[in-house]
């Protein structure tokens, strides 16, 4: 008596897909696990968090105005265009319903990207952009970790906007 190809041939098709759905999930599980341990390692110590928070709203302002700016070097702008799609699209690492940590991880990608644009473009474009307060400004330069000497900023040099 044959051996029933058809019936061996779907049992193994169904374990290969069984066990490739339980790769992809475990993939996406070990790499969200990274991501959050990225997260906590960039993160703003003490206060700072905080004030990253409460200064957010401005912070997601100063992004968009920095990726419009030609001047900066398109690197720059792509990291700071793809900063904004992450906090356009509704699937967080953390989601937002979940009280303070929700826009935590928003607050802390935001700080990790200005330190790179710092670096590459200098302070002079953050205060150039920043449509805040002085105060405000001076918790970016605290957040980003620079010097911002004078950090006198006003309102009527915020540049284009």
């Amino acid at each position: 008596m044959p051996w029933p190809r058809g019936r061996v041939r779907r049992k193994g098709a169904a374990r290969m897909v069984a066990d490739i759905l339980v790769g992809g999930a475990v993939a996406v599980a070990v790499s969200w696990v990274a991501l959050l341990v990225g997260l906590l390692i960039v993160r703003p110590q003490g206060p700072l968090l905080a004030e990253a928070l409460r200064i957010l709203p401005d912070l997601v302002r100063l992004l968009r105005r920095l990726a419009g700016d030609t001047t900066l070097p398109r690197g720059v702008r792509v990291r700071l265009g793809l900063l904004l799609a992450y906090l356009v699209v509704p699937i967080d690492l953390i989601p937002d319903f979940v009280p303070v940590l929700g826009y935590a991880d928003d607050a802390i990608l935001v700080v990790a990207v200005l330190r790179s644009v710092v670096r590459r473009a200098g302070v002079g474009a953050l205060r150039r952009h920043w449509p805040g307060t002085p105060d405000g400004f001076a918790a970016l330069c605290r957040l980003t970790g620079v010097r911002c000497a004078g950090s006198d900023h006003g309102r009527g040099d915020a540049g284009p906007g």
